[in-house]
């Protein structure tokens, strides 16, 4: 498949690309079943471009609106691992790429049903979408997964206000005032 060519369906929306370390319940990865379903492109480390902004639970710039042109222009990457091992993951590898974060948000998943920060791959995927006016691929990503409406019910009033928000730090006292509990 030629780089950046998709489902037709898909066009207009960035590329998504995906990283899979393998360190989950391979039943249980959401990345690999966005790649199943052509929704996303499993790609290498060193294939990120040095366009694509990449989710990085600890960047220190949050993901926001303003991030769409360059999303459409790089894609967009999520690095699928373990949890309990995204720390050592993240500060060990320097990933290519625009890092961003993203604001504070509930999980819908069983495993980590309410806890915050604590999204699957899907599930940050499809708020970073969400978060960038790609709304319709953020709820065709949710759609895999019976518990997707889940995610988007427990956070559809701090997404639409993120995603209102016009500069980083509106965002981030939008966050504080949601989850009060994540003071950074």
């Amino acid at each position: 498949m030629p780089e950046g060519d998709h489902n037709a369906d898909l066009i207009g929306n960035p590329v998504l690309f995906t990283i899979e370390l393998r360190e989950d319940d391979p039943a249980k990865c959401t990345s690999a079943k966005m790649t199943k379903f052509r929704l996303a492109r499993s790609i290498r480390p060193n294939q990120i471009s040095n366009e694509s902004i990449v989710l990085n639970p600890f960047a220190q710039e949050i993901l926001q609106k303003s991030d769409r042109a360059l999303a459409l222009r790089g894609g967009l990457v999520v690095v699928d691992c373990s949890w309990v091992n995204a720390s050592s993951r993240f500060g060990k590898k320097s990933f290519k790429g625009h890092q961003r974060r993203l604001p504070a948000l509930m999980a819908g998943n069983p495993t980590n049903y309410s806890k915050i920060n604590s999204l699957s791959s899907l599930e940050a995927a499809a708020a970073a979408m969400y978060l960038m006016d790609f709304r319709d691929f953020s709820e065709r990503l949710l759609s895999l997964y019976k518990w997707g409406g889940t995610f988007l019910s427990l956070n559809e009033n701090a997404l639409n206000d993120y995603s209102a928000a016009k500069s980083r730090d509106e965002l981030r006292q939008l966050e504080l005032d949601y989850f009060p509990q994540i003071a950074r």
